[in-house]
């Protein structure tokens, strides 16, 4: 908005002390300017339930501790951004700065420098999101390699935001592409290595599922163990017997075999 004011003309009709008093002018207005985007920012956040989303994320509890919030430091951060702009202008209006090459590249790269820090903070908020999310769809899930797959939603999410900012503080495209294409298939091969057991058993559940060996309420045997079946899911059977609760993976009920007894 401010960019495309000639202030080289505004400069050569005014005199200096005429310039000083737009500055001051200017740095008061910029004042006011950036209170109203500051609770415009805080307004539009909380009326879209921000703070209820990131609350009891480890970023946001971090920002507590320093007596500020999520949507405290965005606002601040987007208000700073504006004022930022009206200093700028300011110290052109006073001759102090006469770069307009400097001005030029500082218009542009500013946006894209709030665009990498905004990044940041909402990857690192998705990222403890996400992980939640994973964590509550796996609770069931007694396997060990389970408790491994939110940490790799995480961190990817967080790479990802990573990658995000660092584009836009100029770093090559070219060379995340091929980090992110690295990362990807590092990702999938170790996955595919920690998460065999867990594929296994999601494999064996589909057929299972698909096939109806038993279904629950019957009383089956597997290996040593006996009682009713009480659920059935894509990655594990429950079976209940004398109080005790066997959580089974699939994989192993398909590979062991199942007596279903019939009384």
């Amino acid at each position: 908005m401010v960019v495309g004011i000639d202030l080289s003309d505004v400069r050569r009709t005014v005199s200096q002390e005429t310039a000083f008093v737009l500055a001051v002018a200017v740095l008061l207005i910029g004042m006011a300017l950036s209170y109203l985007v500051w609770r415009r920012v805080s307004r539009t956040m909380a009326a879209y339930g921000v703070p209820e989303l990131v609350e009891g994320t480890p970023f946001e509890r971090s920002v507590r501790r320093l007596g500020t919030s999520t949507v405290g430091i965005v606002s601040t951060l987007t208000a700073v951004f504006v004022y930022a702009g009206v200093i700028v202008l300011a110290l052109q209006l006073t001759r102090l700065l006469e770069a307009t090459v400097f001005w030029e590249r500082l218009a542009r790269y500013l946006p894209r420098l709030f665009v990498a820090i905004l990044a940041v903070i909402f990857g690192l908020i998705g990222g403890d999101k996400a992980a939640v999310a994973v964590q509550e769809r796996l609770k069931s899930v007694k396997l060990p390699e389970a408790a491994l797959l939110p940490k790799l939603v995480k961190y990817s999410v967080f790479y990802i935001a990573a990658l995000v900012a660092l584009s836009q503080v100029g770093i090559a495209t070219q060379a995340l592409l091929i980090l992110l294409g690295a990362y990807a298939f590092g990702l999938v091969f170790l996955a595919g290595i920690a998460f065999k057991d867990l594929l296994a058993a999601a494999a064996a559940g589909v057929y299972l599922l698909l096939s109806e060996p038993y279904a629950i309420g019957d009383e089956v045997r597997v290996d040593d163990r006996r009682g009713i079946v009480q659920e059935i899911d894509m990655l594990v059977t429950r079976i209940e017997a004398d109080g005790e609760e066997y959580i089974l993976p699939n994989h192993r009920v398909f590979r062991s075999g199942i007596v279903r007894i019939r009384n």
